[in-house]
């Protein structure tokens, strides 16, 4: 009798101390399953700490301005490093308004292999392209000696599953003669498509 009501009164106790971790617990990131014609990716999108950034994405995500738009470019920093760029394109029947521009300063994100960041122009222009990394790329963070550009890139997001498949669309082939200026050689031939950008349900 003593030992069920002690392992009842134990039961009770363990009950109550995992409620209490999961409230103390932070809220789950939300995922986004992107499925491309080179296989699936899905990203953990970092809602809390790049709120405006994410928010954005998440937009992009839950009208569907993704689907049918494609991973179009390839830069190749080194033999298995770089990154690859999706998104609307800016095709003005997908494109939203641009949004405030949220440096790695402020987030305390980086360019980490599988970072998932804000294609942009100058700062507060970002509208709906991004791009992965591939390899650490920290010199697209804000603030550093050797940034490309002083003010960054906002991350707002990393790969969780599918590297794999991100790696696969780097080393595509890419035109010789598609893209303007610093792009032109890296313009994926043919694209590859985002047939679906949907949320991953927990």
């Amino acid at each position: 009798m003593i030992r069920r009501l002690f392992l009842g009164g134990l039961a009770a106790a363990l009950l109550w101390l995992a409620l209490a971790a999961a409230q103390d617990a932070p809220p789950a990131l939300p995922r986004v399953a992107l499925e491309t014609t080179a296989g699936r990716i899905l990203l953990e999108i970092e809602a809390v700490k790049a709120p405006v950034t994410a928010a954005n994405f998440l937009r992009y995500v839950d009208e569907q301005r993704f689907d049918g738009m494609a991973f179009y470019r390839a830069m190749r920093s080194g033999p298995v490093t770089g990154l690859v760029q999706g998104g609307t394109n800016n095709d003005p029947d997908r494109t939203l308004p641009p949004i405030a521009h949220e440096p790695t300063t402020l987030t305390g994100l980086s360019h980490i292999d599988g970072a998932v960041s804000m294609a942009r122009y100058a700062p507060g222009t970002a509208t709906g392209d991004f791009f992965v990394s591939v390899g650490p790329t920290p010199s697209y963070d804000a603030g550093r000696s050797f940034s490309v550009d002083p003010d960054g890139f906002a991350v707002f997001g990393r790969v969780v599953e599918g590297m794999d498949v991100v790696r696969t669309i780097l080393s595509a082939p890419t035109s010789p003669t598609e893209g303007e200026g610093v792009m032109r050689g890296q313009m994926l031939e043919p694209k590859i498509v985002i047939t679906t950008a949907r949320r991953e349900t927990p």
